[in-house]
């Protein structure tokens, strides 16, 4: 294959196996030479420098075992031996230790062996028959005097002593040098190792300059003529195969892009248009929404009077003509009366359902037991009645609007003691607890409680659960519950995994400068 038709890729893969073969190789000789080079650090330091030391040794405890001898000769007595038999054990301990580090010398070791022949020899010879003379005839100069017999013997043992230190002292010298050597071929190596990384980096470098960096260049140069308008000016690249290929990507979408332009403009034109109908239908909508809103505002209002009208003159009715009519004509009444006051009801919770977000006096900080605290004391009355107790503690200050929130309290509340259980007192607890930045509020009741099945349904503005005979509202109180929570940018629901009676949770979120809520704990009975 021509090697000018190479892929970008396979010249890199390339040049980079020849530099991993260099520095593999480099690798590998640097690793016997280290390898070498701590061998025979190795051997100078721990065998060769303890042994020439040892010689010192060698020669130091012949000659105490002379001056011993000599001094037992003079004297017969045998503490003057102590020395003598130390100096000799020591002899052979320290030529024990020779044999050991020069074990893989065979001349050197010989020489060791040389010496403990000739050591044993000055003492068969000369000392031990000399000692034992002494113990038998008595100390004497005379014997104590050396003889030219002991003199020789003496030198010869020196002088392997002698011959083992010169040994030695040569050998570590030998191995010293070659230290210096492959410590010097090492650095070489490592030397040549960074050449040849400054060398494979600089071809790598202009490697991408020439087949990279000035291709890309170019072809830039060439897409920013069609990015400026010209979408007929044909793209040309060069370089590698990769970068013409990518040149000719690059002109076929030029290409296509040429050929659906007409097509995206046309397009363009049929969005905006798009657009600007949903424009106006959506500020339709919104003018048909307030519309909406403000009449169902005026016909709440313009529909209490004529309710007050009808309620007040049934009422009259019923008072003045109580027992005069017949029962169907009193029921008839109290049927109107009832169903007048039901509608001014509904009328209230309508009015209040629709203000909600809408007559608003701004977010303010709002200390959650204080609003607890005014709700259960709107509630007194039937709190002395049922025997109640409403119990709350340590709950947060939040961002909200008063008003709204103690009337959101006041409902569950005022639920939870009309649907209370028939065989026990109403208990109700108002707890709280920080989940992420939402502070997740809870209030819990001992009542009937609710089927699963209606936990979402209660929340739906006039459902109700009950009869109006049985339980007396509008159906509307948790709608406006649900309302003020969103309003204030939370969510509520029902916790079905409760057991007995109720359990609202309802989520605000946290202040962006949390206040700590004040540690306040109260219990109304």
């Amino acid at each position: 294959m021509n090697p000018t038709k190479w892929s970008l890729w396979r010249r890199i893969i390339a040049l980079c196996a020849v530099v991993a073969g260099l520095l593999g190789l480099i690798a590998v000789s640097a690793t016997v030479a280290a390898g070498a080079n701590r061998a025979d650090t190795a051997k100078v330091m721990d065998r060769l420098t303890p042994a020439l030391v040892d010689t010192e040794v060698l020669y130091s405890q012949l000659l105490r075992q002379q001056t011993s001898a000599r001094t037992f000769l003079l004297t017969g007595r045998e503490s003057d031996l102590g020395t003598y038999r130390a100096a000799q054990q020591t002899e052979t301990e320290v030529l024990a230790e020779l044999e050991r580090l020069l074990a893989d010398e065979p001349d050197l070791l010989a020489a060791v062996r040389d010496i403990t022949a000739a050591t044993s020899r000055y003492r068969r010879e000369v000392t031990e028959p000399l000692i034992a003379q002494t113990r038998s005839e008595g100390p004497s100069a005379e014997r104590a005097t050396p003889t030219d017999a002991s003199r020789a013997v003496y030198t010869a043992a020196s002088d392997r002593i002698d011959t083992l230190r010169t040994g030695v002292a040569a050998r570590r010298d030998v191995v010293a040098a070659q230290v210096r050597s492959t410590g010097n071929t090492v650095i070489l190596l490592l030397v040549f190792a960074g050449i040849v990384i400054i060398v494979a980096g600089t071809a790598l470098a202009l490697l991408l300059r020439r087949l990279v960096t000035r291709p890309v260049i170019e072809l830039a140069a060439e897409v920013r003529i069609v990015a400026a308008g010209n979408y007929d000016h044909e793209i040309i690249g060069g370089g590698p195969p990769e970068l013409s290929a990518l040149a000719a990507d690059v002109d076929t979408m030029r290409r296509r892009i040429n050929t659906e332009l007409r097509d995206v403009v046309e397009a363009r034109r049929l969005v905006e248009e798009a657009n600007r109908m949903l424009e106006q239908q959506a500020a339709e909508l919104t003018r048909s929404n307030r519309d909406l809103e403000q009449f169902a505002y005026v016909a709440s209002h313009d529909l209490q009077e004529p309710l007050r009208k009808v309620a007040s003159f049934c009422q009259l009715l019923q008072r003045r003509y109580a027992r005069q009519l017949d029962e169907r004509a009193d029921q008839y009444i109290a049927f109107a009366v009832d169903g007048a006051q039901r509608m001014q009801r509904l009328i209230n919770d309508l009015l209040a359902f629709s203000r909600i977000g809408r007559l608003t006096s701004g977010f303010s900080d709002v200390d959650l037991n204080k609003v607890v605290l005014d709700a259960a004391e709107q509630f007194e009355s039937q709190r002395e009645t049922t025997g109640a107790e409403i119990t709350f503690a340590e709950l947060p200050v939040v961002r909200g609007e008063e008003p709204l929130l103690g009337a959101l309290f006041s409902n569950l509340i005022g639920n939870a003691l009309k649907f209370r259980h028939p065989d026990r007192a109403p208990r109700i607890v108002v707890d709280s607890r920080r989940v992420d930045d939402d502070y997740e509020i809870s209030v819990q009741d001992n009542g009937i409680g609710i089927e699963p099945e209606f936990a979402d349904k209660v929340f739906v503005i006039f459902q109700r659960l009950h009869p109006k005979d049985a339980y007396p509202g509008t159906g509307i109180g948790l709608a406006i519950a649900k309302k003020i929570v969103e309003y204030h940018g939370g969510r509520i629901w029902i916790d079905l995994s409760h057991g007995e009676g109720t359990l609202f949770r309802f989520t605000l979120p946290v202040p962006a400068l949390d206040a700590p809520a004040p540690l306040l704990e109260e219990s109304v009975q």
